[in-house]
């Protein structure tokens, strides 16, 4: 019993999902991707591992210390375990699909693998389901995948949708106006992200301009209104007018949908290089998903989001039960088939059993077929 327990040990962050949950999660996969294809978004697979210099270019150099690395027997190289699906779209546009016209939409679902999760995601392996636009970086594109996202979250169930908008290249613009050291900078960063003003009063007492993208956090009219307030640099304003633009494009489509501003939020965003976003669910622990723009390793902006399908499950009620018919030894091939057909799962019986209904029971089947009918387990006599 020890050696059976022991077989059943999963490495810290791994685990195995059982029926009905994993049926129900390659369901709500299947749905998403469904309505990506639907508005034009190209089904791509890439594999699971690959070299690890590929990996590692473009955006990818942002999340090199979550990446599993191993020895290909093979070709001597190194290869890594992909822990980001947009990684390997950014190298496919880039090589493969160069050529073709743009803005080029991608979509994508799989696993990916993590060094490690982090206190809200503590899970290591990740299904990924997401889109990629590639070849534009304007409101119009940051519209059309965030109002995609949200409909397909709406259309799976979830309630009270959010999307929190985040400038990750904001924070960084304003320290270089300002002349501070790499070091001061950072620290500047750090505490902004963590909303920690104690600590930005030590780093950057006097430059009240940076207590000011504290203030700007919360709806999106209250943040605007207080980055127009705020006494900003040149480059900095751009980004923010460009803030501005997003939120009346998205609102344009999406007037009753929730925005909020979060201008100097970074973590999660390491590989992003332009407005960034989001997604939450009233009452669910967790990001949904997030996305944003990047620049692909030749310097062509995308923009793209992926969703997380553990925050998903959680978002939403239980599975429901799938009936089962469990059909006994001797049942036509044709009366399966037309089960099947008229869209029931069939669980069809190996042996003859003294009663059907019992051995439904035990397989976990709530209907029996008997005689040409179908009746409950329950009410089979």
């Amino acid at each position: 019993m020890s050696a059976y327990r022991d077989k059943g040990l999963l490495p810290e962050g791994l685990r195995d999902d059982l029926p009905p949950l994993a049926g129900f999660e390659a369901d709500l996969t299947e749905r998403i991707m469904r309505r990506l294809t639907s508005f034009g978004y190209q089904r791509v697979k890439p594999p699971l591992v690959e070299f690890e210099e590929t990996l590692l270019t473009g955006p990818g150099e942002a999340v090199a210390d979550q990446m599993f690395r191993l020895m290909d027997p093979v070709s001597q190289r190194m290869m890594g375990v992909r822990p980001d699906m947009t990684l390997q779209i950014a190298r496919i546009a880039t090589t493969r699909l160069r050529d073709l016209p743009r803005p080029l939409r991608l979509s994508y679902a799989g696993q990916v693998l993590r060094v490690r999760g982090d206190q809200l995601r503590p899970d290591r392996e990740i299904r990924q389901v997401g889109a990629e636009l590639v070849g534009i970086a304007d409101p119009s594109g940051d519209r059309e995948l965030i109002t995609l996202a949200v409909e397909a979250l709406a259309e799976l169930g979830v309630e009270g949708l959010s999307v929190d908008l985040s400038l990750p290249n904001l924070v960084p613009v304003i320290c270089a106006g300002l002349n501070l050291s790499p070091a001061r900078a950072e620290a500047v960063r750090t505490a902004l992200d963590r909303k920690d003003a104690v600590r930005l009063d030590e780093v950057a007492a006097d430059l009240p301009i940076l207590r000011d993208l504290i203030n700007a956090t919360g709806t999106a009219d209250v943040a605007i209104e207080a980055l127009r307030a705020a006494p900003l640099p040149l480059a900095a304003r751009a980004i923010c007018e460009d803030l501005e633009a997003v939120v009346a494009s998205v609102r344009s489509v999406l007037p009753e949908l929730t925005l909020t501003v979060d201008p100097s939020e970074f973590r999660g965003f390491e590989y992003h290089a332009g407005l960034s976003f989001a997604l939450f669910g009233r009452g669910i622990r967790g990001e949904l998903g997030r996305g944003g723009r990047y620049l692909l390793d030749d310097g062509e902006p995308a923009t793209g989001f992926t969703m997380y399908l553990d925050s998903l499950l959680r978002a939403l009620p239980a599975a429901p039960a799938i009936p089962h018919v469990y059909l006994p030894e001797g049942a036509s091939r044709d009366d399966g088939n037309r089960l099947r057909s008229e869209g029931w799962r069939t669980v069809q019986g190996l042996n003859e059993v003294a009663d059907p209904r019992t051995e439904a029971r035990r397989l976990g089947c709530t209907h029996v077929y008997r005689d040409g009918a179908i009746a409950t387990v329950e009410d089979d006599g």
